[in-house]
């Protein structure tokens, strides 16, 4: 069985979000209180949600084209969600550090 480059890069990225999300919840329990943990179970469920959404990768092709860029509207902006969530974690870690 030969597979394209695009089902090799699906598989991959899957198994690196699904290596992420096991660290995220591992990590959990030793995640202390005040900046980083008041933003970790946002970040947990946002890294959750894309590992579901990069299952859904490799039939991207079964899908209908109107559900299919709404799927693909709604990553983005979770992603954007998640960007936004991970400057403001870092700069308030800044923040603390310095003062």
């Amino acid at each position: 069985m030969i597979y394209d480059a695009a089902t090799v890069l699906d598989v991959i990225a899957i198994l690196i979000m699904f290596s992420s999300l096991y660290t995220v919840i591992s990590l959990r329990p030793k995640i202390p209180g005040g900046v980083v943990g008041k933003h970790w179970n946002s970040l947990s469920l946002l890294v959750l949600l894309f590992s579901s959404a990069f299952l859904v990768a490799p039939f991207f092709s079964l899908i209908p084209i109107e559900i299919r860029r709404v799927f693909v509207a709604s990553i983005f902006f979770f992603v954007a969600i998640y960007v936004a969530i991970t400057v403001r974690l870092i700069f308030n870690i800044i923040r603390e550090l310095t003062e």
